[in-house]
């Protein structure tokens, strides 16, 4: 499962370049709606094949009430702030902001499930930002814009993710991750098409999706099916086994392959301050995601 979290971090840390380059073609909620369409026919698809069984006579009103919770926050919210937030945040703010999620996770866990914040749980939790820093900076041209409103909607959406993950981590006693993912991408994905469809400010049509040509497409069928429908499932799934405080550790990770790919395909010289930094996130992950000994008495 960590293997399979951290080949999810890679595949978001392209995803949100991905984004950013689609939200230059259409309007940022159309690329939101049709990328969680997407992964939510993909999701559904899915669990057909599973032949897994869904009773939904026996879903309470309360887990019907946190599947809509998380759908609302997770997908629809989630979504038009990060697709909105994305077209003016700095790309050096958006990667420390996203570095933020671990610890509010692991706050939220602890004031909410009463998972234990050890101070050896705190210490990866800064080691691994101190990585992310370390490895964002490294960059020469990396610097630290004033913070604006696209910050600040992409630091909104971080936390609706990380609140959906815990509504998640509590679905997840009752039913399977699959199943979860089925019913919160679902939702998500009609919530958007609703708010698309009744939207003054936003024309939609065919013809405007297909005219920016094949590259745009190819990049919303990456966004939707590989980094949203697939990683999700992989993400929920991570969830339901480690929990919301130990999965969110990962997401270090995001920023690190970011610039592992723009070493990659750009040619960026790898210095001694990204294995630094590498070095940090790798022990702050260890050390976040370390379960807590049992003591036999």
């Amino acid at each position: 499962m960590q293997l399979l979290l951290i080949g999810t971090m890679a595949i978001w840390g392209l995803n949100i370049s991905a984004v950013k380059v689609l939200t230059g073609y259409l309007d940022p909620l159309i690329v939101a709606c049709l990328r969680m369409v997407l992964a939510a026919i993909v999701i559904n698809l899915t669990l057909a094949w599973s032949r897994r069984p869904v009773r939904l006579l026996a879903i309470t009103a309360g887990q019907w009430l946190r599947f809509i919770a998380c759908g609302f926050l997770m997908v629809y919210v989630n979504q038009i702030l990060f697709t909105t937030g994305m077209q003016t945040a700095s790309a050096t703010n958006s990667s420390l902001i996203m570095a933020l999620s671990p610890l509010v996770a692991s706050i939220l866990a602890a004031l909410v499930f009463r998972e234990p914040l050890t101070g050896v749980r705190f210490l990866g939790i800064v080691l691994g930002f101190g990585g992310v820093f370390t490895v964002v900076f490294s960059n020469s041209n990396a610097a630290l814009a004033g913070a604006n409103w696209g910050d600040a909607q992409i630091f909104a959406a971080m936390f609706t993710f990380v609140v959906g993950g815990m509504l998640i981590q509590n679905l997840a006693r009752h039913f399977n991750a699959l199943v979860i993912s089925t019913f919160i991408y679902t939702i998500g994905a009609v919530l958007l098409s609703v708010h698309l469809y009744f939207s003054k400010t936003v024309e939609f049509s065919l013809e405007a999706v297909l005219l920016p040509g094949l590259w745009p497409l190819a990049l919303l069928v990456f966004t939707g099916i590989v980094a949203t429908a697939i990683c999700n499932m992989l993400w929920n799934r991570a969830i339901a086994e480690l929990g919301v405080a130990r999965t969110s550790v990962f997401q270090y990770w995001i920023p690190v392959f970011g610039v592992g790919f723009a070493m990659l395909l750009l040619g960026e010289p790898f210095t001694l301050w990204h294995l630094i930094g590498v070095a940090g996130i790798l022990l702050g992950t260890y050390l976040g995601t370390r379960r807590p000994k049992v003591v036999a008495v």
